[in-house]
């Protein structure tokens, strides 16, 4: 036990001075802005399709599984607005930080980690090419942007899947639809949940870049990267959320 308690204080210390590194260099020039489109690209757009799916599914299943306890108590009129809080505040930014974490970190870790293996980090340093620039901040920027607006694209198709589950019961016009769905929100129920998205995907990155930056020699190192990112990622989304839950909570008190 005391091991393990020694791993993750040794752990926690590394990645804050890996954090404070990234700040540093962040505001120094020169800005790869090339390399941080191509990686907004990767980690982003080529995640939509698997983002897209699960945000559908999510809308659906909530609606058709919410739908017989609100008819029993005749509220079914409130199953739009509850569907879209549910998403919005907690549901849809949950698993899609999940997703990318499984996607995007372990895949962020696997490709430094076989980078460090294969000594073509040291090489970029011999050619007076700055590694922790060029390959951790441009990634850290990329998933602290794209996953944000992953969350909103997953919402908005959740919305949809809502729709489409409302209409396999009932007639619902769209424009009804949503006109429910904007009486029920508030800026405070959008705002909260879209700010702490943003710490979801500069965690995902970090742990991601961290994980795979640090790797030990060996290819045996590659996979436990890969892994470690995943599960550490993965815990940082739910210990992030139950804070931005928490605080939310004090500051907004009704």
């Amino acid at each position: 036990m005391t091991g393990y308690l020694k791993d993750v204080f040794t752990n926690t210390g590394n990645i804050s001075l890996f954090t404070g590194r990234f700040f540093k260099a962040v505001f120094k020039q020169p800005f790869e802005l090339k390399e941080f489109a191509k990686q907004c690209y990767l980690l982003g757009y080529k995640a939509l399709p698997l983002v897209g799916i699960t945000g559908f599914i999510m809308g659906l299943v909530l609606t058709l599984q919410s739908r017989p306890t609100l008819v029993t108590f005749g509220a079914e009129a409130w199953l739009p607005g509850m569907v879209a809080l549910s998403l919005i505040k907690e549901v849809a930014p949950i698993i899609t930080a999940l997703i990318c974490a499984g996607k995007i970190s372990s895949g962020i870790g696997a490709e430094l980690g076989s980078m460090k293996v294969t000594e073509q980090i040291d090489a970029m340093e011999v050619s007076a090419i700055n590694p922790f620039k060029y390959l951790v901040v441009t990634r850290i920027l990329a998933t602290t942007l794209m996953v944000p607006l992953l969350v909103v694209f997953a919402d908005c198709i959740g919305v949809f899947g809502g729709y489409v589950g409302m209409n396999i019961h009932s007639d619902i016009n769209v424009f009804r639809y949503l006109n429910k769905i904007l009486e029920s929100l508030t800026f405070l129920d959008i705002m909260p949940a879209t700010i702490k998205t943003i710490f979801f995907g500069f965690f995902i990155g970090m742990i991601g870049c961290y994980k795979g930056f640090t790797a030990a020699n060996g290819t045996e190192s590659v996979g436990k990267a890969a892994n470690s990112a995943v599960v550490a990622a993965s815990l940082t989304i739910f210990i992030i959320d139950m804070m931005a839950v928490q605080l939310t909570d004090i500051l907004f008190k009704p």
